[in-house]
């Protein structure tokens, strides 16, 4: 087998031909090696498909988020420069509505077109490079670009995290996120089956779990939290006993879910992992330090390093906080464009760093202390508060906002607002919430909101988010 979907099973021969079928299609459009190729849509088969024909082809494959608002969707579009869009037919109409204003984009193809068949077998390719696009500081989604993994490097993280190459992988969160993206693609690549749903619900997964016998998921807490949470006779009536990797990223872990976890659904398959789409994964916590390490997410493997510095780019000792710096080869090339770069170690460019503040235990175990700053990981979703903040900005009665997150039982953290009216308005959180639902993709828009008659800054300007976090927990 190759990849399930509900009651439909794509053997490995069918999944190459269709794989072929669309890539000659795409070769017939005029596609070279190189240009860049969206897609967007949710979990699926022609997914897959159209991300192996962009490996196929040697093509940089651009994965969209079909939950972006129009004015997101164009934005990724145009500043990737993608000369094709691969679509699924439930979002077709809001791309051929964008094409006008997307001079760089060629062809649209739609997911179930009928396309020409392979006049020969096509060459495997060198791997295709990936843009994954995610939000950045000034508030715009940017694009990273990742090239194939190093080797070493990959075999080193499957043997840490016992993935093997017999692997039924379940699909749990959206392909366009770099973890789903890169480990059903690994599932594949290594002969193995990948399970896929377009979206996610705990007792459909438990039962494609017991159905399937999945060996190996990856999720975010919020996956996890939903599925304990299932009533006991649900979870009993399911053997789960197949699970042997359970990769659980996107935000940090509470022990409490961990023991739960380990309470109703077993030990001994649960990996908490540290990494973004910029480093790719840096750090692995086995099943057997889950409750052994309170507040980790695990040591380096396979040469990867790992330093925590001061603000002068002096190495700390063991137990001392301070910024985050990785070696490692599966760094991405860059960010598309003029987004600056991410921060390297003076005088040693090997050593990069996204900005978590973090420090090692006396065992070398990595503690994360600050994940961003300013970022908000809800529901294993990223969002920056630039992005949202600009949005509020934007609005006539604003004068000042800042967004930041807070601590949510179901969500991890939930994106909250504080907003100043200008000079004889009165802000409705209401309309506030209707403004930039319309603006934001709804895991972006604020869950909760605070009006103020002023936000406090520092005399340089800077909000003291801070100040306002603690005054709101």
């Amino acid at each position: 087998m190759a990849v399930i979907e509900g009651d439909a099973v794509t053997s490995r021969v069918e999944l190459d031909d269709r794989v072929n079928r669309l890539a000659s299609g795409l070769v017939a459009l005029g596609t070279e090696p190189g240009e860049r190729a969206a897609w967007c849509g949710p979990n699926s088969t022609e997914v897959v498909v159209a991300m192996l024909a962009c490996r196929a082809l040697d093509l940089v494959a651009v994965p969209v988020p079909y939950r972006f608002t129009p004015e997101e969707l164009h934005h990724v579009l145009a500043d990737s420069g993608a000369s094709v869009v691969m679509v699924d037919p439930a979002y077709a109409s809001t791309i051929v509505g964008l094409l006008p204003r997307l001079p760089a984009v060629r062809h649209v193809v739609t997911f179930g077109d009928e396309l020409p068949a392979a006049s020969g077998p096509l060459a495997a390719g060198a791997g295709g490079k990936v843009m994954l696009y995610t939000s950045g500081t000034t508030g715009r989604p940017k694009g990273a670009v990742r090239a194939p993994s190093d080797p070493a490097t990959l075999g080193a993280m499957m043997a840490e995290l016992d993935f093997g190459s017999d692997e039924v992988h379940l699909v749990t969160g959206p392909l366009y996120h770099a973890g789903p993206h890169a480990f059903a693609l690994l599932a594949l690549r290594t002969g193995g089956t990948v399970v896929v749903a377009r979206s996610f619900d705990a007792a459909e997964w438990v039962r494609l779990v017991g159905r399937h016998r999945v060996t190996s998921a990856f999720v975010a807490p919020i996956h996890l939290k939903r599925i304990v949470a299932l009533p006991a006779g649900v979870l009993a009536s399911v053997d789960l006993s197949s699970l042997r990797t359970v990769v659980v990223n996107a935000a940090p872990v509470p022990y409490a879910l961990k023991e739960e976890v380990i309470a109703k659904l077993g030990a001994g398959f649960l990996y908490e992992v540290y990494g973004s789409t910029e480093l790719g994964i840096v750090t692995v916590l086995r099943p057997e330090d889950q409750l052994r390490k309170p507040g980790s997410c695990g040591r380096p493997y396979g040469g990867i390093g790992l330093r925590v510095v001061d603000d002068d780019g002096s190495e700390l000792p063991a137990g001392r906080e301070g910024e985050l710096f990785v070696r490692t080869p599966h760094a991405m090339e860059g960010y598309r464009g003029s987004v600056a770069p991410m921060a390297e170690l003076p005088g040693d460019p090997g050593w990069k760093s996204v900005g978590d503040i973090g420090r090692l235990d006396h065992e070398g175990y990595v503690h994360i202390c600050d994940r961003r700053t300013d970022m908000v990981i809800t529901g294993g979703m990223n969002v920056y508060p630039a992005e949202v903040e600009a949005v509020l900005h934007s609005h006539p009665e604003v004068a000042d906002a800042a967004v930041f997150g807070l601590p949510d039982d179901e969500w991890g953290e939930r994106v909250h607002a504080v907003v100043a009216p200008r000079p004889g308005c009165a802000l409705d959180p209401a309309a506030l919430g209707d403004f930039a639902a319309v603006r934001l993709a709804g895991f972006k828009c604020p869950r909760s909101w605070e009006v103020r008659d002023v936000l406090p800054r520092t005399e340089s300007g800077k909000l003291l988010k801070r100040t306002l976090r603690a005054e709101a927990v």
